[in-house]
């Protein structure tokens, strides 16, 4: 946005006009808090649109307001209804609930304010298209892109590198307009800028911004195809549904100018903005895919948890006024208000997050986290001995989470105790070479068929390898890698105390005795 200014002052924003040409326009104070999250569904939700969407469902929820779902789907060449659908399905995965908007269980409109989706309000705009036109504060302009991209050509030939588009000198009467457009002819609803001035707002986030006069000329409100274009639905949209605040992201910061224009040529109050910090990646870039996982479904398929990626999206922008970090989701509400956001861009911290969702992932009750867990572990159609038995799975969960900052890192935890997944590996082979190898696989096998319990505590497996220590008279590593090549197929990985409590004895005989066959010497 290089051709408007901006200037950050959070001591001051919240007591500054919201449009020095329309200062008694604003939104009052008084009314109800009504904020939209409104997401083009062409793919799955990103991180800056969830951020978006998490703000202004705190913000409501702060202000005891309404926070309503918009679909802007008239970009029918992108726009899809499985776009929609995983956008929704995301929001839902988030927590993030809307009062109003597409049912999230058969998307038909839920609230006063509806259709909720763009694409069906198309009669809506052409009545308030029309309405300027009456009003002499737009005109159907025939001019083709060809007319228009000569007349700029010659504005930067006679040295206008500005060129913005004008009205013309004769403009086509709208009942002759609209005969030509009957005959089959094209034309484009293009709005009238009434005078050159500057426009100045009060931004929620970063404090006072100026448009110059002269940064917009004439503008498509209703394309020549009859499609509307985003800013005109934007405002009637936000105008008709009551909207009274509007925190979106920074790249729409130059949509505000025309849209104060249309707000006050049409008298609708004007809503008080706040332009989000873009997220940026580590080498400061916009965060894309390029930096890993950037959709809520990237971060759900890799086992994060939703309460974590929505507390680390919401200090992506805004602090807590305590400096707290971690929030459960009262806690937020409780503490969110816009004079804490940050207009600086914010840098996404995958090693954060990821920190952040093992605090997360640990703090749950454990039946809790093995039903979210679990089908982790069927996806990559692990078996374990004792699934159904709710002690070992809280032993299990006792031992395995503090290995563990995502879902998916349950899986290679507990992988081993597979017995189907059980296999002699082509790296034991430099172990079961060994000499001692024999005795203390063999010295192993006598331990566990002394003990009679199905299962042996940490306690009773020290023990057991004491007294394989004793009956090879080994140590070091020439005890513990052929002991742990019996249980996990492997001289590295698995920590035993972690394993061997975790399978029947049965399984470990099993084990050991596939050790002694594959023995080299």
């Amino acid at each position: 946005m290089a051709s408007a200014s901006s200037s950050h002052n959070s001591s001051t924003q919240n007591s500054s006009t919201q449009n020095s040409s329309a200062q008694n326009s604003s939104a009052s104070s008084s009314q109800k808090v009504r904020v939209r999250f409104a997401p083009s569904p062409t793919g799955y939700l990103h991180v800056g649109g969830a951020r978006t969407a998490l703000y202004n469902f705190l913000f409501a929820k702060h202000e005891g307001g309404d926070f309503i779902l918009r679909v802007e789907d008239t970009d029918l060449e992108r726009s899809t209804e499985e776009s929609m659908r995983m956008q929704i399905q995301d929001l839902e995965w988030l927590n993030i609930p809307w009062s109003e908007g597409p049912n999230p269980k058969d998307f038909t409109d839920m609230g006063p304010y509806g259709p909720y989706r763009q694409s069906r309000r198309k009669d809506i705009y052409m009545e308030y298209a029309q309405k300027l036109i009456a009003a002499g504060r737009a005109y159907y302009d025939f001019r083709t892109d060809a007319e228009l991209d000569a007349l700029k050509a010659a504005a930067v030939a006679a040295g206008n590198q500005q060129f913005q588009v004008e009205t013309p000198k004769q403009i086509v009467p709208p009942e002759e307009a609209k005969k030509r457009i009957a005959a089959g002819e094209q034309a484009a609803i293009r709005f009238k800028i009434a005078e050159k001035r500057d426009y100045v707002f009060n931004d929620l986030v970063r404090g006072e911004v100026k448009f110059p006069s002269d940064m917009v000329g004439d503008f498509v409100c209703i394309r020549s195809n009859g499609m509307p274009v985003y800013n005109f639905c934007c405002v009637i949209d936000d105008a008709l549904m009551k909207m009274t605040h509007i925190f979106r992201a920074e790249e729409h910061l130059p949509n505000t100018l025309r849209q104060i224009m249309l707000y006050e040529a049409f008298g609708f109050e004007i809503p008080k903005f706040g332009h989000l910090s873009f997220i940026l990646g580590a080498d400061r870039q916009k965060l894309s895919k390029r930096h890993g996982a950037s959709s809520c479904n990237d971060y759900r398929v890799k086992g994060y948890l939703p309460e974590a990626l929505n507390n680390f999206i919401l200090l992506s922008g805004w602090s807590s006024p305590k400096g707290d970090e971690i929030m459960s989701r009262e806690e937020q509400i409780a503490q969110f208000t816009p004079d804490r956001f940050n207009a600086s861009p914010a840098i996404f911290d995958p090693v954060k997050l990821e920190w952040m969702n093992g605090q997360y992932l640990r703090a749950l009750p454990h039946d809790d986290l093995w039903t979210r867990t679990e089908p982790f572990l069927k996806e990559a159609g692990i078996e374990l001995p004792f699934a159904k038995d709710p002690a070992w799975r809280d032993q299990a969960l006792s031992i395995f989470k503090i290995k563990m900052n995502t879902l998916a890192d349950a899986v290679p935890l507990f992988l081993p105790l597979d017995d189907s997944k059980f296999a002699i590996k082509p790296e034991a082979d430099e172990v079961l070479v060994w000499p001692e190898a024999r005795q203390v696989l063999e010295a192993w096998k006598a331990q566990l068929q002394s003990i009679a319990k199905d299962r042996l505590t940490e306690q009773e497996f020290d023990q057991a390898q004491e007294g394989v220590k004793q009956a090879a008279g080994v140590k070091g590593k020439h005890l513990f890698m052929p002991i742990r090549v019996a249980v996990v197929g492997q001289p590295h990985g698995s920590e035993l105390k972690m394993v061997v409590p975790l399978l029947p004895k049965s399984s470990l005989l099993e084990r050991v005795d596939k050790a002694i066959a594959a023995l080299k010497v």
